[in-house]
């Protein structure tokens, strides 16, 4: 029976998504999420019931959202790190959509500058060289 409230995606490494920042320092790696909830993969060990602030990339941009660790495992051991496989449960919902991420444009109306083509022909004001240029 599934018991989540929405469905979970895999995160790709390439993504704005697969990172995240405890507001506390601490780095996250995003392995699947969802609209309520993450599982991310960190080196620090995160207790189950602890609140925490995370800074997120969503499709409205980054966002400082409530979580809480809803469960903690050891996924790997080794020599000079444990890793802990943690699941978050946000306290609302995002929109984590992997089909792109909202990029800004220019209100309807609105006339964009355009810039200065570079010149064809030096200005009689440039510097002009002797010598060629030792290469």
């Amino acid at each position: 029976m599934e018991r989540r409230r929405a469905l979970r995606r895999a995160v790709a490494g390439h993504e704005p998504l697969a990172t995240a920042k405890l507001r506390a320092g601490a780095q996250l790696r995003v392995v699947d999420a969802s609209s309520w909830g993450a599982l991310a993969e960190t080196t620090d060990r995160l207790l189950p019931g602890r609140q925490l602030d995370v800074h997120i990339v969503t499709a409205e941009g980054r966002v400082l959202v409530r979580a809480r660790v809803a469960r903690s495992y050891v996924s790997r051991l080794e020599a000079s790190a444990v890793h802990y496989r943690t699941a978050l449960a946000f306290d609302r919902a995002l929109d984590l959509r992997a089909e792109g991420y909202a990029i800004p444009v220019a209100p309807r109306g609105v006339e964009i500058e355009q810039g200065n083509r570079y010149p064809a022909q030096p200005s009689p004001g440039d510097i002009e060289f002797a010598e060629p240029p030792s290469g």
